[in-house]
């Protein structure tokens, strides 16, 4: 399970530092891809098959199966981790999360998300005011 919150830059190469808690579980190649909320969700590749076996099990012919998975897959890619522990974040990732230096890794259960740290601290600034509304509204799904 990945857990906690880093904070990181984006090297001249286009390359991140995975923190250390993350390396072994991710394993030698995972998945990036274009994650919801302009973040880059990675998967190790364990993950990403259930994800991968879940999206071609809904009916193709509905539109909106249709967008998400070509916006989903198209925006993947096999990463793999070098032996100083970075890996190298495609071009249309980082632009598609706007992350151009420093950036904030996050654990999330079954994934790892990397933000562009301004847009984290939105996001945090806006969700922690609506925090206590949210666990609320959680427990309509009996979480």
């Amino acid at each position: 399970m990945f857990l906690g919150e880093y904070q990181h830059s984006l090297d001249s190469k286009g390359r991140i530092t995975v923190p250390s808690k993350f390396r072994e579980q991710l394993g030698d190649k995972f998945v990036a891809t274009k994650g919801l909320d302009d973040c880059i969700f990675l998967y190790p590749m364990e993950e990403w098959g259930i994800i991968e076996e879940k999206l071609r099990s809904l009916p193709f012919t509905r539109a909106d199966v249709r967008s998400f998975a070509r916006f989903f897959f198209s925006g993947a890619s096999e990463l793999e981790i070098d032996r100083q522990g970075r890996t190298l974040i495609p071009l249309n990732l980082r632009e598609y999360a706007a992350i151009d230096k420093e950036l904030i890794i996050i654990g999330v259960g079954s994934r790892i998300e990397i933000w562009s740290a301004d847009r984290w601290g939105e996001y945090t600034s806006d969700a922690e005011s609506s925090y206590e509304e949210i666990a609320e509204s959680l427990v309509d799904l009996g979480i």
